[in-house]
């Protein structure tokens, strides 16, 4: 009996390393940022960048008030999202993308607590995030009610235990017309602040809001990437001049 039992352990530590080491195979290999992304990631007369803890974008026109932090995609690097942001950046906000453990966002959704502790400067902060990243970021809104005035999904949602149909938070929600988890994120409407304002991008698909090439099981977008980027980019920038510069 006790060589049964033996083995048994045995065969379930095999099990939970094998489990385990496939996990990090898979969470290790995330999509990879296309040259524009990279090329977003150098300082220049209007953007100052830097990356250390996180990827960081400040405006050089005057000293931010106003900060966004971005929560990356699930299993996106987190530098296809840097054309973005320094976009964002440039008119006269803090950004922050934040890398996440194992390329899921959901593995620690308070992350933001460390961005805002950092930046005491910045009055008013906004949260988002694209995809699996709009997920966590929901979360967090939901565990800290008071710490962001505003939320960007881009092609996301809430999960049902993160509702935020009676939070009196602003909220944005950006999605294109051929991304292929649409019916997911228009069904998710009424976990929503009855105010959402609602962007929907004709042609849009999922990937195209980073810079990271084409995702398994999208739809095929009807528009570029760049004009897609540039409405995804305005809708976020609407929504933070609400809170001010």
């Amino acid at each position: 009996m006790r060589r049964v039992v033996i083995g048994g352990l045995t065969a379930l530590v095999v099990l939970l390393v094998v489990g385990v080491g496939g996990l990090l195979v898979w969470t290790s290999n995330p999509y990879q940022p296309m040259p524009q992304a990279l090329d977003a990631l150098k300082s220049d007369s209007q953007v100052e960048v830097s990356n250390s803890p996180w990827l960081v974008f400040k405006s050089r026109a005057s000293e931010p008030t106003t900060g966004f932090i971005f929560y990356p995609g699930g299993l996106v690097d987190y530098r296809a999202y840097a054309p973005a942001a320094k976009s964002i950046a440039a008119q006269g906000y803090l950004v922050v993308i934040v890398p996440m453990p194992f390329n899921l966002a959901f593995f620690d959704a308070n992350r933001a607590n460390d961005v805002i502790a950092k930046y005491p400067a910045i009055k008013r902060w906004a949260i988002g995030g694209h995809s699996l990243g709009g997920v966590a970021a929901a979360m967090f809104v939901k565990n800290h009610p008071d710490a962001v005035q505003a939320i960007a999904f881009w092609a996301s949602y809430p999960n049902t235990p993160d509702d935020l149909s009676q939070s009196k938070i602003a909220a944005l929600s950006i999605y294109g017309t051929k991304d292929g988890a649409v019916d997911r994120i228009t069904a998710s409407r009424n976990l929503l602040p009855t105010s959402t304002q609602y962007v929907v991008i004709e042609g849009g698909n999922h990937a195209q809001f980073g810079y990271y090439g084409i995702q398994s099981g999208d739809g095929v977008a009807t528009i570029s990437r760049e004009e897609q980027q540039k409405q995804v980019v305005a809708a976020t920038v609407d929504l933070l001049k609400q809170l001010g510069n």
